[in-house]
């Protein structure tokens, strides 16, 4: 077991949708559907909470993959209201990781979080990962530097991030981009933390 302790949850958003609609389609159109999908993961996301009893810390893997279409308003409501919500929640601190956000789900996904002023990980193609939304050219950097390098440890933090990049690494750690341990204080890529438990 990794010294991360970390509670991994997937949620695969095509299974959760088609069990909010009737329909059978994996379409993410209309508000009132992105809404219902939300509360379903958080209700999912709950559920694992109350179960758990180790750290009060998760790593979410979102999973977009079998939605064939996301509208703006779903968007902003599967995605961003989610981080949002998390982020002002008290009882768990929420990671997530967006799988599955293709090129015909990118721009939708780019605009929301830029709207309300947030970031996200996603991965837009296998194993391949990108910071989507609104985020400093520093922290553009210390992400990819981070990406790169999966795990940095208290040791190589001055040889890995660029000493003008320095800020932008707690940046990205107080805006749940990256992980610090609590116990090694090494600095997690949420790529590597997604490659680890899922």
């Amino acid at each position: 077991m990794s010294e991360v302790w970390l509670d991994p949850i997937a949620i695969d958003v095509g299974e959760v949708l088609q069990r909010t609609r009737t329909s059978l389609y994996s379409h993410l159109v209309t508000r009132p559907t992105g809404r219902a999908v939300r509360m379903a993961i958080k209700t999912q996301l709950q559920g694992n909470s109350n179960r758990s009893f180790r750290r009060r810390v998760a790593i979410s893997l979102i999973d977009l993959s079998e939605v064939v279409i996301l509208d703006f308003s779903c968007a902003d409501e599967v995605v961003a209201k989610l981080l949002e919500d998390s982020i002002q929640g008290e009882s768990r601190e929420e990671f997530f990781v967006f799988r599955g956000v293709h090129e015909r789900h990118r721009g939708q996904v780019q605009t929301v979080l830029e709207r309300r002023g947030l970031a996200a990980v996603a991965e837009t193609e296998p194993n391949k990962y990108s910071l989507l939304g609104q985020r400093s050219a520093a922290e553009g950097r210390a992400w990819m530097a981070l990406e790169d390098a999966g795990l940095v440890t208290m040791g190589q933090i001055g040889t890995v991030f660029e000493e003008r990049d320095q800020a932008a690494v707690s940046s990205l750690i107080d805006r749940r981009l990256a992980f610090r341990s609590p116990s090694s204080g090494g600095i997690h890529a949420l790529s590597g933390l997604v490659a680890q438990f899922f």
